[in-house]
């Protein structure tokens, strides 16, 4: 795509990428068939051709966004599916991350937006902040109909109505092996140990079973990803070397093997921290480092050999493969060969490469699309008939859940059941999966 930026916008190490970008696309419109938003729209400013046409207006002019131009920027899910379709290699993820942080600087929202977007920002990230959030939203929840008629006021809305009847509780980390194998630093996050401490649980008995010590390493907290997604630039990039921080010390002390995440919306951003960084000197080389030794966690069991299977198997699983885990990190076959071995049946639904409609924050700023991909995305799984659901995401897990009576639970759940450990919580109550 030819571009017209002046040498003074490419002076701007920002515009200068994304102008690379812009240049890769050839207009082919491959991108078209797996991009959600236009398969379930068919606006062509609603495909990611589309929308890198808008993106290269808005940056090449240095205009302040319109409504319309914003519109169709916030409706991508930023599921990256393009990215696994392009031929050319354009590098979709980096450029609407810059674009909406452009939005972020130059354009102002309705008040309404401004302040559930600000809301999100403020909670989110901060587990003790979303726990109360999840009392208050339970008292709030009768409210939810009323909110929903106002437009304005549906955000607030989804927000109410995925928020689950309480937050699980803590769980007591298992004992560390005797003489561990490797040492290795578990991201905590933010919503999945609010939603799901079990998959943590889950996680730390897994890789103690296969010898490797797993530690929470101080100072590190939410990845980043949240705000990075909304165009707060300044607070994700924060957010990325607080963590570079935290890991850089453990690493530089007794050493880590991996730093191993449960959440692929976390582990994408992670694994771009490298980028994010690249033009702090501070961090630009630990932020690579880091970057360089994320792994989720299908990937690190897949790498050391899953432990031996003590149950029998003949379960169902429908898998349901993450786009921030098969799009963004291209970690596609290691969950359900995993599953595989430990005993499962795997299956994969139609048009699994179309996204669930959680994608963040999405379900809750743009509930509308988002109810419509989730509604697809369970009538696929169900004609599967699966005795439980598997995914590698907690939003996914959230999304999913609340469309289907099947089980939904974290692939690390069953590999960690498979060798021995607990029944999966959300199985506990389904017999006879529950022994």
């Amino acid at each position: 795509m030819q571009t017209h930026f002046t040498p003074a916008q490419l002076a701007d190490p920002a515009m200068a990428t994304a102008e690379s970008i812009i240049r890769k696309c050839v207009h082919c419109g491959f991108c078209t068939a797996t991009c959600p938003t236009y398969v379930l729209l068919g606006d062509e400013l609603d495909s990611p051709r589309g929308r890198i046409y808008l993106m290269k207006e808005m940056l090449e002019t240095e205009a302040k966004p319109n409504a319309e131009v914003v519109k169709h920027i916030d409706r991508c899910l930023s599921c990256l599916a393009c990215m696994t379709t392009c031929p050319s290699g354009v590098n979709y993820m980096h450029l609407v991350d810059h674009a909406r942080a452009y939005v972020q600087e130059n354009y102002r929202r309705p008040l309404a937006d401004r302040l559930t977007r600000a809301l999100l920002a403020a909670v989110l990230p901060h587990p003790a902040r979303f726990r109360l959030a999840i009392s208050l939203a339970r008292l709030a929840r009768p409210v939810a109909p009323l909110l929903a008629r106002v437009p304005a006021l549906r955000p607030l809305a989804a927000m109410l109505a995925l928020a689950p009847a309480r937050a699980g509780r803590a769980l007591p980390a298992p004992p560390a092996p005797a003489a561990p194998v490797g040492r290795i630093a578990l991201l905590g996050g933010c919503a999945e140990p609010v939603l799901r401490p079990e998959i943590r649980a889950a996680t730390i008995r897994l890789l103690g079973r296969m010898g490797h010590e797993v530690i929470a390493a101080p100072g590190e907290a939410c990845c980043g990803a949240l705000v990075h997604h909304l165009g707060r630039e300044a607070d994700g990039l924060a957010a990325a070397r607080r963590n570079v921080d935290a890991w850089t010390a453990e690493i530089e002390g007794k050493g880590l093997a991996a730093i191993v995440v449960t959440a692929s919306g976390c582990g994408t951003t992670i694994k771009d921290y490298g980028n994010m960084l690249r033009t702090d000197p501070a961090y630009a080389a630990r932020a690579a480092r880091v970057s360089a030794l994320a792994r989720d966690i299908s990937e690190l069991v897949e790498g050391l050999g899953l432990p031996p299977v003590t149950r029998p198997g003949g379960m169902t699983v429908a898998y349901q493969s993450a786009c921030s885990l098969q799009h963004g990190q291209k970690v596609t076959s290691a969950p359900q060969a995993l599953l595989t071995a430990a005993g499962f049946t795997v299956r994969q639904p139609a048009e699994a490469h179309l996204c669930c409609g959680s994608a963040g924050t999405y379900n809750i700023l743009q509930p509308a699309i988002a109810a419509q991909l989730g509604d697809r995305k369970v009538a696929n799984i169900e004609r599967l008939k699966p005795d439980v659901i598997a995914t590698g995401n907690i939003g996914c897990a959230t999304q999913i859940a609340a469309r289907t009576g099947v089980p939904v639970v974290h692939t690390v759940e069953l590999l960690d059941w498979a060798t021995g450990g607990p029944a999966p919580k959300a199985l506990a109550q389904h017999q006879p999966f529950s022994a």
